[in-house]
């Protein structure tokens, strides 16, 4: 495994990232657009992901990032929940649905890995 030196470095945040810029362009399009509250709440929990990662990483301990990345993972089924709205609504199709789903549960399965790698780190040390 590779030395972590910079937040970018992490592979959850780095799959977040991706997770925004996708949920950028898709509210950008036809009627998500329009819906201002939907386009900002699912915008806000996907950057929350990447945002808390991040912040996660320059925390004073091993607990206190684990539990960032905590807030990180449910800010991913957020994401999740929301895009349901979104198809429910037909602002999305079920193949938009099912791509940003996934992008959603790649992220936070690495940062919930990362988490639990890091409680294991804790409770052994």
């Amino acid at each position: 495994m590779a030395l972590i030196e910079r937040f970018e470095d992490i592979q959850a945040w780095q799959e977040a990232r991706k997770l925004v810029k996708m949920i950028y362009i898709l509210t950008n399009k036809d009627h998500f657009a329009k819906d201002y509250g939907m386009k900002d709440q699912i915008r806000r929990a996907s950057v929350s992901v990447m945002a808390n990662i991040a912040e996660g990483f320059d925390c004073d301990s091993k607990v206190e990032f684990a539990r960032f990345l905590g807030i990180a993972r449910r800010s991913a089924v957020e994401v999740q929940s929301l895009l349901y709205a979104a198809v429910d609504t037909n602002y999305i199709s079920q193949n938009e649905f099912d791509l940003y789903y996934e992008q959603a549960r790649k992220a936070k399965a690495l940062a919930g890995g990362f988490q639990r790698s890091l409680a294991k780190r804790t409770s052994s040390s």
